[in-house]
């Protein structure tokens, strides 16, 4: 077969990457060495178009124990002899095809990515965005991708803790999955994705390799058009119990001593934990690719290294320890097969049935080593020029506010996610302690660790991102961090799953720059560097791209989880304060978006500093027990956070808006940030207030026994309210059964 431009172009590698080849090697690649740089070259694996800006972000701390981007996760100590570890990834693409395995296989290879490094998985979370939730297309996606989580996490047996959804209608044809786990270990235990030792084995472990997922890679670096579907076969098929198994044989296995280095087989197989692997630790293999367990015949060279197969692991090992290797995966009925042997000259050179069928240098495939980095131009989005032209006094006060504030509590992107999380199993492992104790952020006990705990969260308000990436980028954080402090916990770092239109378009690569600008920024105040994460371009709708998503995924320590500090009001005539300043702010509010129907507003108001010291005095409250719940304002404003705060005990509250300069829609639905409402017994009430000193407050009013009462009117019963938050999303997704 002549190999030409044509035929990288058709790979999705362009002319001047087809160059570049022919000049590493030397000569002029042939199909299979051609597929293998198409995958390690695509965005999904190179980060091409975006690793300059990712350098930028702040990567070191003390607290790692790992370098940012080192491993296949990220991992921080949390003292006591124990390390957390972390990542987030996104599965978009494959999930907007087939929504069920695209979901499922996405949490399968996020999971390997935590044990592969040693750590045995204690928690799931996951960020999801999806179209407009009355069109059946939205619900069909919705009730698939729940699915497929649900499935997969159950089956293996990790709790699904947390998460968040939206439903924009930008997100219509491409929708969001990115699936986060966080994982345990003992310090010094850690196994790293490195092959090491002239002479060492290869091992491959686990399910055997097929031809589902077979340029996945490619196939995520690239936009979604009304012919993806043909592409179904890059759409991988998981087998949770076949995870669960790989799991308990690996931690077995690296308790012997003798595993040098693992991977996970994740975007791009074997190719690509070859590729890394050797380059990571400078050496070269020799593998034999009929040696690799296969369950469908006669499959060709390339589709072996390109197969993204799930629940499979490469290893190497030390030479001579292959028995004991081979009889735990064995013993766990997991394929096991030796296929190659670690070399010294820097070369991967892959043979089918003793021909050599690719030659190629581990170091010009990878990140960091001879894949290309661009530096892509960038322009300020038209769109931006509507938004700064936003002016508020157009929009009329509403006169009924209590109508506003019902519309506003059964909108899917402030309704309970009820119908969702019943699907997923949030106690397996005994570990969770928020799913009968709600707080802001996630807390899991850290078994072993002598009573400690972890408070993760994922965040990410698009629409403020949209509106100025680089505000809306650091709120993301502060949101995140804001959630952690609330719950008790110290933030300790950070992992992000960014989410991003097509990087050649100047204006979506604008909102990249930017977004990560505000990242990096707010992550040097708030003390929490980025280990790791992923980069998911080419999310597009015909009409555009979607929102800029950076989702952020953190993690902060308790160091009891006795420290941990709930959501919910505690008791009938607690006292009920708001920390921080209410502003006459209603710029990209839910209300204002969905209720008023305005496209284009600001991002809400957002100061780091100030946000800053919200957090430091929240975190001093705590410790000194002075106050007895906490919940930060978001989504819908105030008034749903009060409401929030008191459906879990079925309480209620009598408040007063106290500022007559604010207009009433931005005191009760406006979002500006930096705001937190807490609960107080009258008897802390004084000690308090002292301990606040200058930092500012608002006395709201006080927890009642069920009722809602508002500016001196009654708007209902807690459990009115708690009945229209709860079943909004089920009512929609009831006519999704109807119809079927």
């Amino acid at each position: 077969m002549e190999i030409t431009v044509k035929t990288a172009q058709q790979l999705r590698l362009t002319e001047e990457e087809f160059s570049l080849i022919q000049q590493k090697l030397g000569r002029t690649p042939n199909f299979t060495e051609l597929c293998a740089f198409s995958a390690m070259w695509s965005e999904h694996c190179s980060y091409k178009n975006s690793i300059k800006w990712l350098k930028t972000l702040p990567r070191e701390g003390k607290k790692m124990l790992v370098k940012a981007g080192e491993e296949n996760a990220g991992l921080m100590d949390i003292g006591g002899g124990y390390g957390v570890v972390f990542k987030i990834e996104s599965h978009n693409h494959p999930s907007a095809l087939e929504p069920f395995q695209g979901a499922a296989t996405g949490v399968g290879g996020i999971h390997r990515d935590i044990f592969t490094m040693g750590a045995r998985p204690i928690a799931s979370l996951n960020s999801l965005r999806f179209g407009n939730l009355k069109e059946a297309k939205t619900q069909h996606l919705l009730s698939g991708v729940v699915h497929g989580i649900g499935h997969y996490g159950n089956c293996f047996g990790v709790p699904t803790v947390g998460g968040e959804i939206y439903f924009e209608d930008c997100y219509h044809t491409n929708p969001l999955v990115n699936a986060m786990s966080v994982g345990i270990l003992k310090n010094g235990e850690t196994i790293s994705a490195t092959a090491k030792g002239t002479g060492n084995p290869v091992i491959f472990v686990g399910s055997a390799t097929g031809k589902d997922g077979i340029g996945g890679a490619s196939f995520a670096s690239a936009d979604i058009t009304g012919e993806s579907t043909k592409e179904l076969p890059a759409v991988q098929v998981g087998d949770p119990f076949q995870e669960k198994k790989l799991l308990e044989a690996c931690l077995e296995v690296i308790k012997t001593g003798v595993v040098v280095g693992m991977q996970d087989m994740g975007a791009a197989g074997i190719i690509c934990s070859t590729a890394e692997m050797s380059a990571k630790g400078e050496v070269g293999m020799r593998i034999d690719l009929d040696k690799v367990p296969t369950r469908q015949d006669n499959m060709k060279a390339w589709e072996l290294l390109l197969s993204e197969s799930q629940e499979r692991m490469l290893m190497v090992v030390e030479k001579g320890k292959e028995k004991a290797v081979i009889e735990i995966f064995e013993k766990w009925d997991l394929p096991v097969a030796e296929i190659g042997q670690v070399t010294d000259d820097g070369l991967l050179k892959f043979y089918m049935n003793g021909e050599l069928e690719a030659e190629i240098p581990a170091y010009e495939l990878v990140l960091g080593g001879g894949a290309p980095q661009y530096d892509r131009p960038y322009s300020e989005p038209a769109y931006l020029a509507k938004i700064k032209a936003f002016d508020p006094a157009q929009v009329a006060v509403p006169d009924d506010l209590r109508e506003v504030a019902e519309e506003l509590a059964a909108l899917p992107n402030i309704a309970s996610k009820r119908w969702v999380a019943v699907q997923y199993d949030s106690t397996v492992g005994a570990a969770n302690t928020s799913t009968n104790e709600p707080s802001d952020a996630a807390v899991v006990l850290a078994k072993g660790t002598g009573g400690k705990a972890v408070a993760v969260t994922t965040d990410c308000n698009s629409r403020y991102v949209y509106a100025d990436p680089y505000k809306g980028a650091s709120i993301a954080v502060a949101e995140a961090a804001r959630n952690i402090v609330v719950s008790g916990g110290q933030p300790l770092g950070v992992t992000n799953c960014l989410n991003f239109g097509n990087p050649y378009d100047p204006q979506v690569y604008y909102q990249f720059v930017n977004a990560i600008r505000g990242m990096g920024d707010a992550c040097r105040k708030f003390d929490t560097p980025v280990t790791g994460g992923n980069v998911s371009f080419y999310n597009q709708n015909p009409d555009g791209a979607v929102y800029p998503t950076p989702t952020i995924g953190m993690v902060g320590l308790l160091e009891s989880v006795e420290n941990k500090m709930t959501l919910d009001f505690k008791e009938e005539g607690d006292l009920i304060f708001l920390l921080g300043v209410n502003r006459d702010d209603i710029g990209s509010s839910e209300y204002l978006h969905k209720i008023k129907k305005v496209e284009f507003s600001p991002a809400p108001y957002f100061d780091i500093d100030e946000e800053f010291r919200l957090q430091e005095k929240v975190a001093e409250l705590i410790g000194k027990k002075l106050i007895r719940s906490a919940h930060d304002v978001s989504e819908g404003g105030l008034f749903i956070t009060l409401a929030e705060s008191a459906f879990p005990r079925g309480l209620g509250f009598d408040v007063v808006a106290s500022d007559a300069n604010i207009r009433k829609d931005a005191y009760w639905f406006g979002e500006a940030q930096s705001r937190v409402v807490v609960s107080v017994r009258p008897s802390d009430a004084d000690a308090f207030k002292k301990a606040l000193g200058s930092h500012p407050f608002v006395e709201l009013g006080f927890v009642t026994a069920g009722n809602f009462d508002v500016d001196g009117m009654e708007w209902g019963t807690v459990a009115e309210w708690k009945d229209r938050y709860d079943r909004s999303i089920e009512n929609h997704m009831k006519k999704l059964v109807e119809m079927e």
